[in-house]
């Protein structure tokens, strides 16, 4: 019986993998014309308690305007 290697944690998501992600959104969002200044990629994430690391995108400080749009363009997408 041959026994198996230990299991390698799986080490989440790197900052470029978030950044990626964060650069997606952005173009998806303006190409509904919504532009969100405050949407980045919260590199403390990365070294914060979560296991494995998160890497969070901090999406927020948006005006009311902004954000009613927003809104606005989720609910519509999600209606197909």
């Amino acid at each position: 019986m041959q026994s198996q290697p230990p299991a390698v944690p799986d080490p989440g998501p790197t900052a470029h993998d978030v950044t990626l992600c964060a650069e997606a959104l952005r173009a998806a969002l303006a190409a509904h014309g919504i532009t969100l200044p405050s949407l980045r990629v919260d590199l403390p994430s990365f070294a914060g308690s979560y296991r494995p690391p998160a890497g969070l995108i901090a999406l927020g400080n948006c005006n009311l305007a902004t954000a009613r749009r927003l809104a606005e363009v989720l609910r519509k997408a999600a209606e197909g």
